[in-house]
């Protein structure tokens, strides 16, 4: 790096290792801009040229076109999706888990990391040369101010969906049991699995939003005609909570073998209560050892100075008194 910045310096001046890396990341940009507007060959065309069919009308196309994805993204999709199809199924799983269900969710989120970051290499560049400067600043410096703001805004895409994860699956794991027992009233009442998830849906709205969605998505397939075991074990995939999955599995066995949903769901949701007992009580018990590390951080120092202080004090008065009847 010291080469470089050598380098740099005696070929462009004080701010030679700057240009460099400005130039450098104007060349990628202007790289990458043709590589954008490559559009991928329309799969119609090559059908049409394989099958030798008759050429699909303009307005069958335009349907077509239209229960596609965004149009605008989609030209780009060879660049903002994935090649590998296991790659692509982990990221649209972790935008499902995090309540993001739009077709082009995918190319949305590569296209904000790109933009992001950027965008943040273009600012760094910009704060660094225009308002630091470069003469004076370090290797680490440089790196620093140019490369950092690029690298925080690709990373915090990652981060937001990260967060958004976590925080959906831990208010889907609080609802879980209240939902459970909303859905045992409604079976016992008399009404279906179907009809009691519809109204359950409804109930846990105001307080579980995600969780609502959840069973209005499970409401939907179920009516659309899809199989329920299927349409649940989504649904535990969607939620990636553990408790979530083996109220799947009870249910599927319960379907399998004839045995009647309430009796499950009874003993599932008895289950779901006790485990959530539990919950509160690991949290009850962390709670003591928390406040023991926080307590002897802030009065242990305080403590030490007030009785430490005074015999410190004492110990230099007399050092200073014995010199002094030396001298």
């Amino acid at each position: 790096m010291q080469a470089f910045n050598q380098f740099a310096y005696n070929m462009l001046g004080p701010a030679g290792p700057m240009i460099l890396i400005a130039g450098l990341g104007v060349l990628l940009l202007v790289l990458a801009i043709p590589m954008f507007f490559m559009s991928r060959s329309n799969p119609m065309d090559r059908l049409g040229n394989q099958s030798g069919r008759k050429e699909v009308d303009a307005a069958t196309r335009a349907v077509l076109r239209d229960k596609q994805k965004n149009q605008k993204l989609n030209k780009y999709a060879q660049f903002l999706e994935p090649q590998d199809a296991k790659e692509l199924s982990d990221v649209r799983m972790k935008l499902l888990q995090a309540g993001y269900r739009t077709k082009d969710a995918v190319q949305l989120y590569y296209f904000a990391q790109f933009v992001l970051g950027i965008g943040g290499l273009i600012l760094g560049v910009a704060y660094f040369y225009l308002i630091l400067d470069p003469t004076s600043a370090s290797t680490q410096q440089t790196v620093m101010y140019t490369l950092g703001p690029g690298a925080a805004g690709y990373m915090f895409p990652k981060y937001w969906i990260t967060s958004r994860v976590q925080k959906r699956q831990e208010e889907i794991e609080s609802g879980f049991p209240d939902s459970l027992d909303m859905m045992l009233v409604c079976v016992e009442a008399g009404q279906s699995m179907d009809q009691a998830i519809v109204r359950v849906s409804k109930e846990l709205r105001a307080s579980y939003p995600s969780l609502a969605d959840e069973f209005e998505l499970v409401s939907h397939e179920m009516k659309a005609g899809k199989d329920k075991s299927s349409v649940l074990n989504d649904m535990g995939e969607r939620c990636g909570v553990q408790d979530v999955m083996s109220f799947v599995t009870v249910l599927n066995q319960s379907q399998s073998f004839g045995t009647p949903i309430s009796d499950a769901l009874r003993v599932y949701a008895a289950e779901m209560r006790d485990k959530r007992v539990m919950r509160a009580e690991e949290k009850a018990n962390k709670l003591p050892t928390k406040m023991t590390l926080t307590t002897m951080m802030l009065t242990v120092p305080p403590l030490l100075i007030i009785l430490v202080g005074p015999s410190v004090m004492g110990i230099q008065q007399l050092g200073s008194l014995g010199s002094s009847m030396g001298q």
